[in-house]
């Protein structure tokens, strides 16, 4: 337990490492970026190799989301769904509430739903904790991503590539 809460905040901690301070505000003017310098919009996709605690394993990891900034503010809203592979197959859909620090970090809170294999009639909470740092490319965004999530069989940890694109 002590070494899963110690490898989430060191993948906090590596994310500020790279955070970037300068204003990039005369550049998001001319592309119609909202006034924190990203899109209004972004559909994203997280690779990660997840790690289950109790269980001491590795599998595999996708999450999908969808993310509306509102207004001009810092705050988006969206949907979110991840699948877990191997012997761990679950899969989660949820909803997705965001806040993006201009310097490119931002969190993802997404409370939802779990079921095991395709046992949709045995439907459980879960919650997903998400911090992003992402470098923008045009339209797209790429970076690392560390996760907890919560479900009543297990909590499970990643650290995995994000891509976003923007729009």
């Amino acid at each position: 337990m002590k070494s899963s809460i110690a490898l989430l905040y060191l993948s906090f901690i590596g994310l500020q490492a790279f955070t970037q301070t300068e204003s990039h505000e005369h550049h998001n003017h001319q592309h119609g970026h909202s006034h924190d310098g990203h899109h209004k919009n972004e559909i994203g996709v997280a690779n990660a190799p997840v790690y289950y605690v109790k269980e001491k394993e590795f599998t595999y990891g996708l999450h999908l989301h969808y993310i509306h900034q509102l207004g001009s503010s810092k705050f988006g809203l969206g949907l979110g769904y991840e699948k877990i592979f191997d012997d761990h197959e679950h899969q989660t859909v949820g909803l997705v509430a965001n806040y993006r620090f201009p310097n490119g970090v931002s969190f993802n809170v997404a409370p939802g739903v779990t079921w095991e294999h395709n046992h949709t009639d045995e439907l459980n909470f879960a919650l997903h904790l998400e911090a992003v740092y992402e470098w923008e490319f045009g339209n797209f965004h790429l970076g690392p991503v560390a996760e907890f999530a919560y479900d009543p069989e297990d909590y499970h940890l990643s650290l995995g590539l994000h891509l976003g694109y923007g729009f």
